[in-house]
């Protein structure tokens, strides 16, 4: 099990008086590791992330040098060791550092967990350490213009030719489709439907067929490089099929969207407790009419509101984050639906009403408060569209 150097003291949230009840002191340490790691190697130079559409290759090598990637991997292949628990407590100082530059979830937990699920031992032993060092970066093309949440119709093709795979199609949306050196890219091998879905790792020095169109501009995340790519005849040893295993890609891409559906719950609730905390600074100390903000009725009701929805979202999550460290009766999938839909919801909700309270300044970019909403948008699109999600739901009813 890695372990985590103290780091100096950040400052105190006020939610920090809520205790989890799966933390524990070596989870304390990780989050003030991860908390001193987000104030001074990332959120200084946000402006500049915003600009360019990406983070700086160094921030990922101090990150793999201070064991923030790769955390809950196993150490045979790299990894930490740790539990679902030590990415959450990253993800929430992630979010109380009101950046999304720092691709966290796709880069470091959400693509990586992909290979680990579906990889033989030998391709996790061949890419996943150099992931967790912050060497490696890795991107997932699955979505495509025309096939996102319904994964299953996608037409990216894959054929055999000796010991090759020929790989055409386009995908969209990528996340570090321009920076990552690796990406796993789901192909159709077979006929139509879910079973005809494999997998592939993409070496992108290796494969000049798989070319980046242009970086797409987003209403937020602005320090991502969200990309559309095109594959033209990229080239892929047989060896690089994930698992060996033809059409076991849907199946695998599934199990990985209950962890990211609950990742996106977890940030979205993470997101939110830092809105308000933000709002109480600023209304206690904003003034009109010879009083703050704080102490007209209508700001108190209306932050106590949200106080007590991101603490409802907050124990839900809490409860499912528990039983995955657990590991006896992990969230299934609708409850992992459940939690992507009612978080990101209340989110948007919360942090709209946030920056109601900041009036104009709440619309001016140099406060983090516009830059939480434009942010938030995302999550109730991404890991499977809200409404989608409703439909999977329903089905349990």
């Amino acid at each position: 099990m890695k372990q985590w150097r103290l780091a100096a003291p950040g400052r105190k949230f006020v939610f920090d008086n809520y205790r989890s009840p799966w933390m524990n002191e070596e989870l304390d340490m990780l989050r003030t590791t991860a908390r001193r790691f987000f104030e001074t190697e990332v959120v200084p130079h946000a402006d500049k992330w915003r600009r360019q559409h990406y983070i700086d290759k160094e921030v990922w090598l101090k990150a793999g040098e201070l064991g923030l990637v790769g955390v809950s991997f196993p150490e045979e292949y790299g990894g930490h060791g740790g539990t679902y628990a030590h990415d959450v407590v990253i993800m929430e100082e992630q979010a109380r550092a009101c950046d999304t530059s720092f691709g966290y979830v796709p880069g470091a937990f959400g693509a990586p967990m992909t290979l680990l699920l579906t990889g033989t031992p030998e391709q996790i032993h061949r890419w996943l350490p150099g992931i967790v060092r912050g060497e490696s970066l890795l991107a997932f093309c699955a979505t495509e213009p025309d096939a996102g949440t319904d994964i299953k119709t996608l037409r990216t093709s894959a054929r055999r030719e000796g010991d090759e795979w020929v790989i055409n199609g386009s995908k969209m949306f990528i996340t570090h489709g321009l920076r990552s050196n690796l990406a796993i890219v789901a192909a159709r091998t077979s006929g139509p439907g879910a079973k005809g879905i494999s997998l592939f790792m993409v070496e992108k020095d290796k494969a000049p067929g798989f070319k980046v169109s242009k970086v797409l501009e987003k209403m937020g995340q602005h320090g991502l490089d969200t990309c559309e790519v095109f594959l033209e005849d990229v080239r892929v040893p047989h060896e690089n099929l994930l698992g060996m295993q033809e059409g076991n890609g849907f199946g695998k891409m599934m199990d990985s969207f209950v962890k990211e559906r609950l990742t996106i719950a977890v940030t979205a609730i993470a997101t939110a407790e830092r809105a308000i905390e933000l709002t109480l600074d600023y209304v206690k100390q904003r003034k009109m009419f010879n009083q703050t903000l704080w102490d007209f009725q209508n700001t108190k009701f209306k932050l106590a509101e949200c106080f007590s929805q991101a603490r409802i979202g907050r124990v839900y999550i809490d409860s499912l984050i528990q039983r995955m460290v657990d590991g006896a009766n992990p969230p299934t999938a609708e409850e992992a639906a459940i939690a992507k839909v009612w978080c990101s919801e209340h989110q948007w909700k919360i942090i709209d009403e946030c920056l109601q309270l900041f009036g104009g300044y709440g619309y001016m970019q140099e406060y983090p408060i516009c830059h939480l909403l434009t942010d938030a948008r995302i999550q109730r699109l991404y890991g499977g569209s809200n409404e989608i999600l409703k439909e999977l739901i329903s089905r349990k009813l």
